[in-house]
Parts: C-alpha cells; sequence; structure tokens
C-alpha cells in the first residue's frame, strides 16, 4: 500500500470534458479556435491600452489588469485541457496539479477584486468628476490591484498546501478536466471539513465582498444618474459602465452556480460546462466586450486598422 501510495501521488488523471471519442476533434478545433481567439484578443487589449497615449487612464489601467488576468487563468488551464483532446494519455504530475490550482484560484479570486476595483473608479468617474484625476492617482490605481494580488496569492497558497498535504489513499482520478478544490477534495481519504470550512468561507467572503463593493458603486451611480437634467449625459454615463457591468454579471453569475449551490445538488458534469463557460468563454468575451461597447477601442483598433493597411499596400 505504501508504495501504491507513493506511485498514485506522482500524478493525477484527468477525465476530461467528455469521453465520447468522436467529440474529442470537434472539442479540440472548437476550443483551440476560442483559446487562440482568448490569447489574441486579451494581449492585444494589453498592449493597445499600453501604447495609445489616449487610453492611459485608470479605467484602461484596470482593464490592462483584467486582460492579463483573464490570460492567466484561461492558460493555467487550456493549453493541458487541449493536449488531452489529442493524446491517450491524460494524466498531470502532481506537483504540475497543484501548480494549476494555485494559478487558477490566484487569477479568479483577482479578476473578482479588480472588477471591484473598477466599479470602484466608474463610481469616482461619475459621482466626483472634478475631483477624479486627484481621488483616482497612479498610487491608488496600483493600490487597487496590488492588495487583490496579494489576497488572492494568500489564500491560493493555503487552499493549495492544506489539499495537497493531505492523504489521497490510492484515488488519483479528477473527473474534471483541470486540478479543481472540489473534484480533488472527493479523492482525498482523511477528513476534509476544515478544508471544505476554508474553501466555503473563503468563497462566500470573495463573493459577497467584492458584489457588495461593485453593488454600493452601483447604487451611487444610478442616483448621480438620475439626478442629471441632460439626457446625453445619462446615456454617457451607461455607456461607460454598460461593459462592465456585463462583465460583472456574467461571471458573478457563473460562479455564483459553481460554487454557492448546497453540496447536495452538485453535478460534475454541470460544474464542467460552467467551468468550461469561465475559463475560456469569458477570457473572450471580455476584451470583445470591451471593444465593441468602447469609443476609444474601436477609434483606436480603426487607426491601427489603416496604418497596418497603409504599410501592406
Amino acid at each position: 500500500m505504501e508504495n501504491q501510495n507513493l506511485s498514485v501521488l506522482s500524478e493525477f488523471i484527468l477525465l476530461g470534458i467528455t469521453d465520447r471519442p468522436e467529440l474529442q476533434a470537434p472539442f479540440f478545433v472548437l476550443f483551440f479556435l476560442i483559446y487562440v481567439a482568448s490569447m489574441v484578443g486579451n494581449v492585444g487589449m494589453i498592449i493597445l491600452t499600453k501604447l495609445d497615449e489616449r487610453l492611459q487612464t485608470p479605467m484602461y489601467f484596470f482593464l490592462r489588469h483584467l486582460a492579463f488576468i483573464d490570460f492567466g487563468y484561461s492558460t493555467a488551464v487550456g493549453p493541458k485541457m487541449l493536449v488531452n483532446f489529442v493524446t491517450n494519455n491524460n494524466t498531470i504530475p502532481y506537483n504540475w496539479c497543484a501548480i494549476q490550482l494555485s494559478l487558477f484560484i490566484f487569477f479568479i479570486i483577482s479578476e473578482l477584486f479588480v472588477l471591484s476595483g473598477m466599479a470602484y473608479d466608474r463610481y469616482v468617474a461619475i459621482c466626483n468628476p472634478l475631483l477624479y484625476t486627484v481621488i483616482m492617482s497612479q498610487k491608488v490605481c496600483w493600490v487597487l490591484v496590488t492588495i487583490p494580488y496579494l489576497f488572492s496569492a494568500f489564500i491560493s497558497l493555503i487552499t493549495t498546501i492544506k489539499i495537497f498535504i493531505s492523504s489521497f489513499c490510492g484515488h488519483n482520478v479528477i473527473s474534471h478536466f483541470y486540478c479543481d478544490s472540489l473534484p480533488l477534495l472527493n479523492l482525498i481519504c482523511s477528513g476534509t471539513r476544515d478544508i471544505e470550512l476554508i474553501i466555503l468561507i473563503f468563497s462566500v467572503f470573495n463573493l459577497v465582498s467584492s458584489l457588495s463593493i461593485v453593488l454600493v458603486s452601483y447604487i451611487f451611480i444610478l442616483v448621480a444618474i438620475l439626478r442629471m437634467k441632460s439626457a446625453e449625459g445619462r446615456h454617457k454615463a451607461f455607456s461607460t459602465c454598460g461593459s462592465h457591468l456585463t462583465v460583472v454579471v456574467i461571471l458573478y453569475g457563473t460562479l455564483s452556480f459553481m460554487y454557492i449551490q448546497p453540496k447536495s445538488s452538485h453535478s460534475f458534469e454541470n460544474d464542467k460546462m460552467a467551468a468550461v463557460f469561465y475559463t475560456l468563454i469569458i477570457p473572450v468575451l471580455n476584451p470583445i466586450i470591451y471593444s465593441l461597447r468602447n469609443k476609444e477601442v474601436k477609434g483606436t483598433l480603426q487607426k491601427l486598422w489603416k496604418n497596418v493597411s497603409k504599410v501592406c499596400i
């Protein structure tokens, strides 16, 4: 048994999204295109908001970090999932599984609080426009992203260490397409009550606290917009918040479905579909949402396209 445990703990087996052979190739093509689109969109957004002088504002500072985070957690999951579609060896080394879990937790929590920072930024821009550049200084912006990064790293390390110092008792088949906390807990034969409690407390705290910041910010924003006498001013204020609100609704809705539902109603098949959505679909949606609904980004893209066209001609 001791030798078996040492052998098993060297790797895990990922069951993947589907076990139907006829779906492997279509899924590979589909998710490969989605992943490439996500990489191009998010890296492009980072470069665009970094190079264009008109996009050197706090809003695009946060958008740049959002793109970095989307790039991070889709890359932590996507490549390994794609490899598993085209190979029969769906294993992941023990250490790589721990790294994948820690990176995913780090990036997903960071996204929640960066979105909260973006909500606060919109609140200041609409409710205190004259003091906007003073309140949202470069130092404040860095604080609003550095604290979430440090907090996310702390939670990621605690959760990952607690899971991977536990005994898996010879069970190494993960009913998922990446190393996630909930499927890993099912493989632990020792008591998991303390780990489950930690995950529950942190999940609820992260969702509730970050969402509360968003809701409070938008309550003040809504009050300020309703007080505006100009219809054009109200429309402009709503348009600056539309992209952010869309992203918030999609992400928080998916995560709430995944982690807040009772344990008795958990279905790993449903969890897989939800996980596909927030690990691969949301990262490709965010750049599209912000580029299509943002005049500055569209203007920069059009200018860049014209310059590229001239060079090609």
